[in-house]
């Protein structure tokens, strides 16, 4: 991973958001010697908040099994049809 200090994102800006769209590597960004930011490309950006959707699905669903809030089968058809009517 691509390490920046914050100056030089501010002096460097589209040189550095150039190499990003070119590279897709994930930037980040220092400040006095910490990590401040990460820089990621918009559309990797939109990815990860996707699959973030799909593991917070997945992890209700889970813990719905584990809570025992389930239905048959067969009650899922009942209400899904009550709400497509």
């Amino acid at each position: 991973m691509k390490v920046e200090l914050v100056t030089t994102l501010k002096r460097h800006a589209t040189r550095i958001l150039s190499e990003l769209r070119h590279s897709k590597e994930p930037i980040l960004i220092t400040e006095h010697g910490q990590p401040s930011a990460y820089l990621v490309d918009v559309d990797d950006y939109l990815l990860m908040q996707q699959r973030l959707q799909i593991l917070e699905g997945i992890a209700k669903g889970e813990r719905a099994i584990e809570e025992g809030r389930v239905v048959t089968q067969q009650q899922a058809k009942q209400q899904m049809s009550k709400w497509l009517s």
